[in-house]
């Protein structure tokens, strides 16, 4: 099969992008033919390594710029002639339809950023695949047809961005605590923070390390500074590569208060991190339901600190979800999510196959 990923851009620290290109280095991996259209960025060397096709093409969204691209991705689906078109983007998703249309080929959609109102134009796809179950019931409340979406849960084992890095634990101080993710405010930070602080009061040697950046994190430096825990807190900022503190972390924990199907939490139980995270979206399916990791309310720090106490006061019990962090691990590989994407690439391709037999012999139907 001939595949055509579009996306915006291809930099790191974009959970769309990561998502995309682990999917696409894993089906040339299958034996297909995989290109993606993008504005590039940090990954087109491993692609190309990966013997993934590197194709430019421009995600502007201003209106004057999007006649150039139609043209362009028109130009591009003639010359490499894909016998499916994967959107991951919005934008990306409006440029695909009408080519879509007019070429007679597939377009499958996947919605990694529910929460925007505007992924509802995923819906423009001939099949849309949901990150997660709880996006698939949102997506479907939203007036996308049920008989379009299909769930392909995230995962990221066996990630091709993984290969050849150094995966040896990060020493961290501890009892460690670690988060892992944009600073954003739909992650909650701010009730870790909180949290974070009634644990540093009943364990003084407890710390918290923050990995990633964002728009907000002066002001959660600053939220730090007033609380009593603040020596014990680490900001360590994006970093490439986050595999090793997840590796050397003893908890791992995500306070977010809305996320479709974190890759994070595949990461951090392949790392076997003791996960505790928010009851929220795609958060406990990726946990498996609380099997494989402790499930507390959302906006709720007394609930987050006493499921943090009750690890740091039990080696045990720490212990033991650090082991339960595995159960049905080898669901979150990216082989698996490669095969599901297949065989919904085999059933778009089926339905536009069927309506076109239908133009040629209208008196069949």
């Amino acid at each position: 099969m001939r595949i055509l990923h579009l996306l915006n851009h291809t930099k790191r620290l974009n959970g769309h992008v990561h998502a995309a290109v682990d999917l696409a280095c894993a089906q040339v991996q299958l034996g297909h033919s995989v290109a993606i259209a993008s504005g590039g960025g940090d990954f087109d060397a491993l692609l190309t390594s990966k013997g993934v096709e590197s194709k430019f093409l421009n995600h502007d969204r201003r209106p004057s710029a999007l006649p150039g691209a139609l043209t362009s991705l028109r130009q591009l689906e003639r010359q490499w002639r894909p016998d499916v078109i994967h959107a991951h983007m919005m934008t990306s998703a409006v440029l695909a339809w009408p080519i879509c249309k007019i070429a007679r080929i597939p377009l499958v959609t996947t919605v990694h950023n529910e929460f925007q109102k505007s992924s509802i134009l995923m819906g423009l796809g001939t099949r849309v695949i949901a990150v997660s179950d709880a996006v698939q019931q949102s997506m479907e409340k939203r007036g996308v047809p049920k008989t379009k979406l299909r769930v392909v849960l995230n995962g990221t084992i066996g990630s091709a961005r993984f290969e050849g890095k150094d995966r040896s634990p990060q020493r961290l101080d501890g009892p460690s605590i670690l988060f892992v993710g944009g600073l954003h405010p739909r992650k909650g930070l701010p009730d870790l923070f909180k949290a974070f602080d009634i644990v540093s009061g009943q364990n003084q040697a407890a710390r918290l390390y923050v990995v990633g950046d964002g728009p907000h994190r002066a002001e959660y430096a600053h939220l730090v500074s007033t609380l009593n825990c603040s020596t014990a807190v680490t900001f360590f900022g994006a970093l490439d590569e986050p595999f090793p503190f997840l590796m050397g972390a003893d908890i791992f924990v995500l306070p977010s208060h809305a996320d479709p199907a974190p890759l994070v939490l595949s990461e951090a139980r392949e790392a076997g991190c003791a996960v505790i995270a928010t009851k929220v979206d795609g958060i406990p399916q990726l946990l498996e339901y609380g099997k494989a990791g402790i499930l507390v309310a959302t906006r709720d720090p007394d609930a987050l600190a006493r499921a943090i106490c009750s690890l740091l006061q039990s080696p045990h019990a720490l212990q033991e979800w650090r082991d339960k962090s595995q159960y049905n691990i080898d669901h979150l590989t990216i082989a698996r999510v490669a095969r599901d994407t297949l065989e919904i690439y085999a059933d778009a391709s089926r339905q536009v196959r069927g309506r076109s037999e239908m133009r040629a012999n209208p008196n069949q139907a």
